[in-house]
């Protein structure tokens, strides 16, 4: 996240600064009041004869009563200061805290228009230069062309699920409804492993489910793209060897445990409290080389709570991230 200009804490030094020397000010603008006031007073009552000389003053209830309205006065502004101060603290720590929301939300909105286009842009530019070279070429041969056709429905699905990952996260800011049904968790999540296999051959993915779990009452799509964004994220951060274990086991009589272990880079404790938030991306957009919109870990979390679970970050001893799901199954 960007740092606050300079401006600003000069600003904030000045402010303090010249708030403490109006307050001294003022008590020593009160103190020649008060002295003035003194001399004044003690000179009158010795020429009235009322004290036989000037320093006798001291002595005198008159004397007593202005050292404690002076004494009250002093207080009143150091009092009145320190509230003023405390509520300047409260009213700086709270901007503070508004601003560096919306410098990191302009920053994640930043990271995710570039990483948007990026995304939109290389599957455009790929399918536009099969059908190119379909254009020019009308003679290529079948296995070039089944070729061609696979990588182009291929840079398809990429673009349907990027949108369909864009339309998920609108509806999950709003009101998205889940379409309940019992199901089975083990095979959604063999189902999606199978899938990430086919799309990251270099992963080496195992899978353990426990037999004869009970069923959970789940939406089938949103379980679905819980699984897949894990899997992926796992396999995208290990590389270029990615060692994934998903694991889903009884965690006692009313829930099952879900987990996806990876062998990547990790995430740092600061980043683990952020890396749920929509449009948040580890690193800069400039130089990363990971794709992806910041999306993935956000639907995965607010689906998991729409499904009434809890999802746990913590590290791998071995090296990388481990991310565990709580859900509740149907009471039989």
């Amino acid at each position: 996240m960007r740092k606050l200009p300079p401006i600003i804490y000069l600003i904030l030094v000045y402010m303090f600064l010249a708030f403490g020397w109006w307050t001294i000010l003022l008590m020593r603008k009160n103190t020649e009041v008060y002295n003035a006031q003194v001399e004044k007073l003690a000179l009158r009552m010795a020429v009235e004869q009322r004290i036989e000389q000037p320093k006798d003053f001291k002595l005198t209830p008159e004397y007593a009563t202005m050292t404690r309205q002076l004494e009250r006065q002093q207080y009143m502004v150091i009092g009145e200061a320190l509230l003023l101060a405390t509520l300047l603290i409260i009213g700086l720590v709270v901007l503070f805290r508004n601003l560096k929301r919306e410098i990191s939300a302009a920053e994640q909105q930043r990271n995710f228009l570039l990483s948007i286009t990026h995304e939109l842009k290389s599957p455009l530019a790929g399918i536009r230069l099969i059908l190119e070279t379909f254009q020019k070429r009308k003679e290529l041969k079948p296995t070039i062309q089944e070729k061609l056709s696979t990588n182009a429905l291929a840079e398809t699905d990429r673009l349907t699920a990027l949108v369909n990952d864009l339309l998920l996260s609108a509806k999950l800011e709003t009101a998205y409804q889940l379409n309940k049904e019992e199901l089975q968790l083990g095979d959604i999540i063999q189902d999606a492993a199978d899938r990430v296999a086919v799309k990251y051959r270099s992963a080496n993915l195992h899978v353990d489910i426990e037999p004869d779990l009970p069923p959970i009452n789940g939406d089938r799509m949103g379980m679905m793209s819980v699984a897949v964004n894990l899997l992926e994220n796992a396999a995208k951060y290990s590389q270029p060897n990615p060692v994934i274990h998903t694991s889903v086991q009884r965690g006692g009589s009313t829930e099952l445990v879900w987990e996806v272990k990876d062998n990547g880079m990790g995430i740092t404790d600061k980043e683990k409290r952020k890396v749920f938030t929509k449009f948040y991306r580890v690193g800069s957009e400039d130089t990363r080389t990971t794709k992806g919109t910041g999306l993935g870990l956000f639907i995965v979390r607010q689906l998991v709570e729409l499904h009434g679970g809890q999802l746990e970050l913590s590290d791998n001893p071995e090296g990388g991230t481990v991310f565990k799901i709580f859900l509740p199954t149907i009471k039989g």
